[in-house]
């Protein structure tokens, strides 16, 4: 048994594009012990109800921290009804999951992640008492100065981690654009008009919008997903739930029509990494993201109106490819361990996702 598990996670500091000028993604303010506790944190399954799942089951590094899944992945006995985004930059982020119900407060984020029943579903109570019963986290705790393990210094500790996964060397921070990209660069800033809403250093305004993209009808023909589906909407007041057949989106925060089926803008960092695309999955490649939007989105009569046909050329659909692919930097992938029960021992996570896959 490893008597005590060492996880560095160096802190990454990248640059980015806007539209005008390029500016750096500083690395942020964070207390290293507290975030090599959050990175063991978060490669634990003991964080799950029933040791099934950590965060790195969803957020895998290799995969600039998604799962390369459709739909993700859901504790066990239920399914998600949504794709799993990328933790790349999360700490900037001015609105958190799809729909931006939740703030700024990785905390928060932490908390729901957790707790909900069809996410990790742990009672928190008894997370904190497993910690306890492990000296390395006993020890961690202490050595991040915290007395003992708590569900507080847990969440926080995983706040601290996450914010340590910041973008590098993607061609478009260096300077390195081959001519190609280039020339994409010019599509996406003018007759693209992508930056309208993929603006700033990490390429997302933080804002819903609704771009027609189509439902995924997995989420209702599969039980498990349409059971998670149900309990979501069901908890955030949505009327007639149990007959909905669509992803209401940002509508969940207000209430109001006119908002229905808007989801958050992506950030376009580490696209290389986080296919398939869209809240659902339900676009493969970057290939056909362009050819939707050179189409003007999908059909939907809540459409944002800024949204209209391209006419880009096949030149200049591969320069615009060329240019978003720019913006993916170095794979985060790290050598990072896994709580195995069944051996009461830490297996690399490579091997345990080999192992359940």
């Amino acid at each position: 048994m490893l008597k005590k598990l060492t996880l560095i996670c160096t802190l990454l500091a990248g640059t980015s594009a806007m539209a005008q000028d390029t500016v750096p993604i500083p690395p942020m303010d964070v207390d290293a012990a507290r975030a090599e506790l959050g990175k063991r944190l978060f490669y634990d399954v003991r964080l799950s109800g029933d040791t099934s799942l950590a965060c790195a089951s969803c957020h895998q590094p290799d995969k600039a921290f998604t799962d390369g899944e459709t739909l993700s992945t859901a504790y066990t006995g239920a399914g998600h009804f949504r794709n799993t985004p990328t933790l790349a930059n999360v700490g900037y982020r001015d609105a958190w999951l799809h729909d931006g119900r939740l703030g700024t407060n990785l905390n928060d984020v932490a908390r729901e992640m957790i707790t909900e029943t069809y996410l990790m579903n742990m009672d928190m109570r008894i997370m904190q008492e497993r910690l306890k019963q492990d000296p390395v986290y006993v020890e961690m705790f202490a050595a991040a100065g915290m007395s003992e393990p708590s569900n507080g210094g847990a969440r926080n500790a995983l706040m601290d981690f996450m914010k340590t996964i910041v973008s590098r060397g993607a061609p478009a921070d260096t300077g390195d654009l081959p001519a190609a990209a280039e020339r994409g660069k010019g599509i996406f800033q003018g007759k693209g008009g992508c930056v309208t809403c993929h603006s700033g250093p990490r390429f997302t305004d933080d804002k819903p919008h609704n771009t027609g993209v189509p439902d995924n009808p997995d989420i209702w023909a599969e039980p498990e997903r349409h059971s998670a589906f149900v309990t979501y909407a069901k908890f955030f007041g949505i009327p007639d739930y149990m007959n909905l057949r669509e992803d209401m989106g940002a509508y969940l925060r207000t209430h109001e029509a006119d908002t229905s089926r808007s989801f958050l803008t992506p950030t376009l960092r580490e696209l290389t990494w986080t296919a398939p695309y869209m809240h659902n999955g339900t676009i493969a490649t970057l290939a056909e993201v362009v050819d939707f939007y050179d189409a003007g989105g999908g059909d939907d009569p809540l459409k944002d109106a800024r949204l209209k046909p391209l006419g880009l050329v096949p030149s200049e659909k591969a320069d615009l490819i060329a240019y978003l692919e720019s913006l993916s930097g170095e794979s985060f992938d790290t050598d990072a361990y896994v709580w195995r029960e069944d051996d009461f021992d830490y297996v690399l996570i490579e091997d345990w996702l080999n192992a359940k896959n």
